[in-house]
Parts: structure tokens; sequence; C-alpha cells
């Protein structure tokens, strides 16, 4: 039986959406965030010894990183949700697989931890480091995210799915990094309102929410 390792409103949610899309049997093990930190308890360090979500674990397997989780799902389930080999559509699924976790999210993470910097830092050096982080976002950061909207925008104006017509493993893949931006009120344009608008209206993501508990993108 697979074991997925849960942690809240994390990137995990993505593999019960998979398993339920693939009807794959499963089990959830929850975790919570440390209220102060927002990060993985330290049990999950027993599990992987990074201690981070998602993990699964399967008759002594334990596979980590989402995009290798998401390859090993799709293998055991026969191939499902993965465009045939040698199509554009299999070209375009091993790009949006990458560049999920490799282009799309480093610069939401860095938005997320910029914009936290000075709540969090000593009240005397609030205003220095208020005034740093807001250069970075300005100048760095804001701009990447921009470009990185526009090219989502460019690439669903003429596909219904990121690989084309038909959805793929790849969409569940893309779906965190665009709920979060989407979240955080950071104009999403209509292609990807409607990309979303069409995801979350799969029975198979409404059950994952269902398996999962409340699930904040922000």
């Amino acid at each position: 039986m697979i074991t997925v390792h849960h942690l809240e409103n994390s990137r995990s949610q993505r593999v019960l959406w998979l398993l339920e899309e693939l009807g794959l049997p499963y089990t959830v093990k929850r975790y919570e965030r440390d209220k102060r930190t927002m990060r993985a308890p330290p049990e999950l360090v027993a599990v992987h010894p990074l201690g981070k979500s998602p993990v699964i674990t399967e008759d002594g397997i334990v596979v980590a990183e989402t995009g290798a989780i998401v390859t090993y799902l799709t293998d055991r389930a026969g191939g499902a949700l993965v465009p045939a080999p040698g199509t554009p559509e299999r070209a375009r699924y091993t790009y949006w697989l990458h560049y999920t976790e490799g282009s799309a999210m480093p610069p939401l993470l860095l938005k997320l931890v910029f914009s936290r910097l000075a709540p969090g830092s000593p009240w005397a050096l609030r205003p220095l480091v208020r005034r740093v982080a807001e250069t970075v976002l300005k100048n760095f950061v804001d701009p990447d995210l921009r470009r990185h909207a526009a090219f989502w925008e460019q690439e669903l104006a003429d596909r219904p799915y990121v690989c084309g017509e038909t959805f793929t493993a790849a969409d569940i893949m893309m779906s965190f990094p665009l709920e979060a931006f989407a979240a955080r009120g950071t104009g999403t344009g209509p292609q990807v309102t409607a990309w979303l608008a069409r995801i979350h209206a799969r029975p198979a993501y409404r059950k994952a929410l269902e398996r999962g508990g409340p699930y904040a993108y922000a």
C-alpha cells in the first residue's frame, strides 16, 4: 500500500490528486507545520533525512521530490496521464515536469521569503531589512514573476492544458505554482484563470482536497 506523508498546506497535495486521478489505493499520514516557523515537524526526518514533504513509501521504497514521485506513480499505473513517447506532447510533458520545480517555484519562494524578512527581524533592524527586501522584490523577484506569468499566458493561449488538448500529470505538477501565484493576487491572466477553473472542476481534484484537508495556496 502506498503511504503519502502529507504535510498540511504543501506540495504533497499534488500527490494526493495524482493518486486520485490514477485510481491507486493509498493511505495518508498527516503532519502539521510548526505554528511559529511554519516548517515541517522533525517526525518527517524519520521518513526521509531531509525531513521534507512530499514523500511516499511503499513496501520499503521511499520516494521524495514531487517530480520523482509523479514518475514513480505514473510508471506504476502503466504510463497513465503521460503522453506517448516520440510525440510533441511528450516533449512538452518532459519540459513542464522539470520546469515546475526548476524554474517556476524559485521566484515564488523568493517572494515568500523576502516578504517575511522584515516582520521576522529584530525591531531595530526592521526599517533597513524592509528596504533591502523591497529593493530585491522590486528589481529582481517581481520582474521575474511577471516574465513567468506572461509565459504561462502565452503557452495556454492555444491549448487547454499545458501539453496540449489532453490533461496530463504535468498539469498536476504545474497546479501548485499557478495556484500560489493566483492566491497572492499577483495579476493572473485570463488563460491561467481559465486553466485553474478547468483543473479545479475535476472530480479527482476535489476528492484529493477531501482526503488532504484544508489547503491554503498562499
